[in-house]
């Protein structure tokens, strides 16, 4: 067999494809397709909320949305290696906000600024995180340039295990259903991880488990609960919901609506929409009515959950990025748009 013609990879300088820090890297980052590859990088579903967003005296480059627990991340670009002068503003945000992810982007790190946001991540709590990240550009040959980011500084429990995260909630759990839910989200996070395009949260004592649709208007949540939602009474199943939580949840809901011939075809079923009066939560769910108490069935509904997450995800996720902020917001109480009765209750 021939050995086919390898070519060279070769580093760019960043000037190459950005003259400018503001005019034209921090446009070009902002980007849709390339604030995705900074999320994978240090594994956040981010969308982008504004440019140039103010905070206290300063002025952040990137402000973002996770979309998946909806906390801010700020984003700090430097075309060059990092400086006293960004460190200083970064301090700045975190002390300006209540909770916040602070992503720092630079062509270099000092050990010392490296140093300052490992310091940074041990002293502070779970509210606030700082990612160092390098930018580099690649090409081979005559090819389009390529960025790579590489992560230098995280949080310190970033890589922490699904077995560790849990051990230190199940001492938070008070009661035997708390447990439960632990024990069925640790276990259904590890079926899940290889699932293509589909992150879920850590595994909670909650009765929910979120993971992203890639818009802040809208998320996605796996559900056990010990009630009938079809029949409104005790019982169980267990559900995949979309939720709507914007300020203009009932427009988005009512938007969705319209289109629900056409999802429901999409789907392969039809789906319970909920849009309960004067509150602001409204959900399009689909239920399952299993018992997720009893552990021998996990392998079957974690991967009806998967199924449906996913299906979920490729029905909704464009539908939900277009929807117009526009109309009825939710706290007007209005009563358009309830096309079920069936009560989605934990």
């Amino acid at each position: 067999m021939t050995t086919p013609s390898l070519g060279r990879l070769e580093k760019v300088n960043l000037r190459k494809a950005w003259e400018n820090e503001s005019t034209s890297f921090t446009p070009w980052l902002a980007q849709p397709e390339n604030i995705v590859l900074l999320g994978e990088a240090i594994g956040l579903d981010l969308e982008v909320e504004a440019k140039e967003q103010a905070v206290g005296p300063f002025r952040a480059d990137i402000l973002c949305k996770d979309t998946e627990s909806g906390a801010w991340v700020l984003i700090e670009n430097q075309l060059e290696k990092t400086d006293h002068t960004h460190l200083g503003q970064l301090m700045t945000y975190a002390a300006g906000l209540d909770a916040v992810t602070i992503v720092w982007l630079a062509e270099r790190f000092t050990e010392e600024h490296r140093a300052a946001l490992d310091w940074l991540n041990r002293i502070t709590d779970d509210k606030f995180t700082f990612f160092g990240l390098e930018i580099e550009l690649w090409k081979i040959g005559e090819s389009s340039m390529a960025p790579k980011f590489n992560v230098v500084s995280k949080p310190n429990d970033w890589s922490r295990s699904v077995t560790e995260a849990a051990h230190g909630l199940l001492s938070n759990a008070d009661t035997y259903i708390q447990k439960m839910h632990l024990e069925y989200w640790s276990a259904f996070k590890i079926y899940a991880e290889g699932a293509r395009g589909l992150k879920v949260q850590k595994p909670t004592i909650q009765h929910w488990l979120n993971t992203s649709i890639g818009s802040s208007k809208a998320g996605l949540s796996g559900i056990v609960s010990t009630w009938d939602s079809e029949n409104n009474t005790s019982g169980a199943e267990i559900r995949v919901d979309l939720f709507l939580n914007s300020n203009y949840s009932k427009s988005h809901f009512q938007q969705l609506l319209e289109q629900k011939e056409a999802i429901e075809v999409e789907m392969g079923t039809a789906l319970k929409w909920y849009n309960p009066k004067n509150k602001k939560v409204c959900r399009v769910y689909l239920r399952n009515p299993v018992d997720f108490r009893e552990k021998d069935q996990w392998p079957m509904q974690h991967q009806w959950m998967v199924d449906t997450l996913l299906k979920f995800k490729k029905v909704f996720a464009e539908r939900v990025k277009n929807l117009s902020d526009q109309g009825i917001n939710a706290q007007s109480g209005d009563e358009e748009g309830e096309a079920s009765g069936d009560g989605a209750q934990s």
